[in-house]
């Protein structure tokens, strides 16, 4: 389904766009890369020049170096490349994150990245673009996936927050430390106590505020902190920093984990949790469907996550669709 004169080939490097000489989101060194956004699996070290969104650049520096060479767009600029054109359209995954939209000769193909159709009201707002050809992620690609309201999740979570500071304990949630945990941060009740950060997540909430996002006051771990300062508080950090020392010096706790992988069964268990809260930055099976039904590409290729059912769902309703091997993961919390 992908043939040698495809505008966009998979090939060992990545996605290339051969008329144009460029790649998106490639996984091995490449000269030219166009990037969706920030998380290290779209988002790789060793390229030869970058461009991305103005959103995203900043945080991009952050995490692969200042020295790097980078370019930025708006959102809907157009940009050509040897006849073929370039946009970055909002993927609603994360703050800055981006689906890119390429055209060359009036065929229209669009690389998703990452994304979700719900407005957190923290990202820019998922943007559908019309295209032939749509390359989609398949994180939660089954029907079992389907995410209650933002806003009813919230209340779970600061409700559980003040169940915890009622018996003295620490809250402790886990969120992937750009992105999720930015989104968590917005949806915290600030009135029920304090916010301390984990210093990955604080480090990205400095790089964010600097470009003028409003986020809640926080306060950053450090080692002059006891342990009654966090008790009936709320810490924030990534999945990774709950199984280190660190921990200990927060007292009683009682771990919450924020993502997508929460509504199975059996999760929350591996991931040594407490409470789990099913929020994910991810489309669920409607956003899948509806994103790739308002784009109207009469052609699907699947990617990483239950891509090869996903993709044979889409045959069954009557898109050409195939599977793509690619070295995406999802981002670490879903």
């Amino acid at each position: 389904m992908n043939p040698a004169n495809a505008l966009i080939q998979f090939t060992n490097e990545g996605l290339y766009v051969p008329q144009a000489d460029v790649y998106i989101d490639p996984w091995r060194r490449v000269k030219r890369a166009l990037i969706t956004h920030g998380h290290a699996d779209h988002s790789r070290y060793g390229m030869q020049h970058y461009l991305c969104t103005h959103v995203a650049k900043p945080v991009i520096k952050f995490r692969l170096g200042a020295k790097i060479n980078i370019d930025s767009v708006a959102f809907g600029e157009v940009t050509t490349i040897n006849g073929v054109k370039f946009s970055f359209h909002p993927a609603g995954h994360i703050i800055g994150s981006a689906q890119i939209r390429v055209e060359y000769k009036g065929e229209i193909w669009v690389v998703s990245g990452d994304y979700k159709t719900e407005n957190d009201g923290l990202s820019e707002d998922f943007e559908s673009v019309k295209c032939h050809t749509y390359i989609t992620e398949s994180t939660f690609g089954l029907p079992v996936y389907k995410w209650k309201p933002q806003a009813e999740v919230f209340d779970e979570i600061n409700s559980w927050w003040k169940e915890n500071q009622a018996a003295g304990k620490t809250s402790v949630l886990t969120g992937y430390s750009l992105g999720k945990a930015q989104r968590l941060l917005h949806g915290l009740d600030t009135s029920i106590g304090k916010i301390y950060t984990h210093t990955a997540v604080e480090n990205t909430n400095q790089i964010l505020r600097k470009q003028g996002i409003t986020l809640p006051p926080t306060i950053k771990i450090n080692k002059h902190q006891e342990k009654k300062d966090y008790a009936g508080n709320i810490v924030v950090c990534p999945p990774s920093a709950t199984g280190n020392p660190w921990m200990k010096k927060l007292g009683p706790v009682s771990i919450g984990a924020a993502s997508g992988w929460m509504m199975i069964r059996g999760a929350r268990r591996r991931r040594n949790v407490d409470r789990g809260f099913v929020l994910s930055d991810h489309a669920d099976w409607t956003g899948l469907l509806s994103a790739i039904e308002s784009s109207g590409a009469s052609s699907v290729f699947v990617t990483h996550g239950y891509s090869k059912i996903f993709s044979r769902y889409l045959q069954e309703k009557g898109y050409q669709s195939a599977e793509v091997k690619t070295e995406y993961e999802g981002d670490e919390g879903g």
